[in-house]
């Protein structure tokens, strides 16, 4: 299977450098001119949970891609979602046939997928989760299918991956995820770990994720398990029943993570522009279509919205967030 890489960030540099890796015909194609240059001269380099690997790869400037006589069997999408249009646009142009597309991204992009269809340094990608993450492969409609075995199976060579049923579950759940943990720590500053431990950050992330399951379910989804946890006891825990239990399980195991920074807090270090329109905006918007309330979420956004474009990591910014917090929040 050859396998195009539409934007090599963090984890289209760890995806298409593991499966290069394993021997797998991968291209890398990104906009960011010393990055490409840095693949090609030295190799990408991968750190992390992965180990320690510099990987020759074959790394595209995007108007190179012209370059590209053999169509590609599969195009994966790794890019930010608000560059997903163009992105998608212009892997599709590249895909055979009978080809097949891949969300790599943050937030809720598929239906925007289907309508066309954390880099610490130039050439480095670094793994931060514990090895332990699987890949869920899925079809839009829910089917167990031929080519979704096959990419699972390609796949594995990066982490444990399967075939799911519930594909929109796992996207909600991936969303809650994202939700509860980017923007907290875009906002102040601290990596994926501290928000997790951090007791007033843990609360309003509970909080947050459970707006986004409630918007999901009314949606039609069942929303998987995050980090392990049932998806109900994050509802439970916001109307007030089992919160000091939820909280000490989204703590577990927050060790493993130490040192990892969100792509939000990375965006947000640079000076880029954030996702947060497509992951807590997303929320927000989905749940006033539905008819269920995420003033949480909604206020996510406008706390950016205040600071603009250029805002400074501070956890002061959060402290407009914790008082919507029913109860309060426990002193960090």
């Amino acid at each position: 299977m050859r396998i195009g890489v539409i934007g090599a960030g963090a984890i289209g540099c760890v995806v298409g450098g593991l499966l290069a890796r394993a021997g797998h015909d991968v291209t890398l194609v990104d906009q960011w001119p010393e990055h490409v240059e840095t693949m090609r001269s030295r190799g990408l380099r991968l750190s992390g949970t992965c180990g320690d690997h510099l990987v020759p790869v074959r790394a595209l400037h995007i108007h190179e891609l012209q370059q590209v006589a053999d169509p590609f069997d599969a195009v994966f999408i790794a890019v930010k979602s608000y560059d997903t249009e163009w992105a998608t646009a212009l892997g599709v142009a590249y895909l055979k046939p009978d080809g097949v597309v891949v969300d790599f991204q943050n937030g809720i992009n598929d239906h925007r997928v289907a309508a066309v269809a954390g880099m610490y340094e130039p050439g480095h990608a670094l793994r931060t989760d514990a090895g332990r993450a699987a890949f869920k492969i899925g079809e839009h409609d829910g089917k167990d299918t031929p080519r979704a075995r096959r990419l699972a199976e390609i796949l594995s060579a990066v982490a444990p991956a399967e075939v799911t049923t519930n594909l929109w579950g796992e996207r909600w759940s991936k969303l809650a995820l994202n939700c509860m943990v980017n923007p907290l720590a875009g906002l102040s500053g601290v990596g994926t770990a501290e928000v997790r431990v951090d007791p007033a950050m843990r609360r309003l992330a509970v909080f947050l994720g459970a707006e986004v399951i409630a918007v999901g379910r009314a949606a039609g989804y069942e929303v998987e398990p995050i980090w392990g946890i049932r998806t109900q006891r994050f509802l439970d825990a916001a109307s007030g029943r089992g919160l000091a239990e939820v909280e000490q399980a989204v703590s577990a195991d927050a060790a493993s993570r130490k040192g990892g920074r969100p792509s939000m807090l990375q965006d947000v270090m640079r000076g880029r522009r954030t996702e947060v329109e497509y992951l807590n905006g997303y929320v927000a918007a989905e749940g006033r279509r539905l008819g269920v309330a995420a003033p949480l979420n909604a206020a996510v956004v406008e706390v950016f919205r205040a600071h603009g474009a250029t805002v400074k990591p501070d956890p002061g910014h959060l402290e407009p967030l914790y008082r919507l917090v029913p109860g309060g929040v426990p002193s960090s």
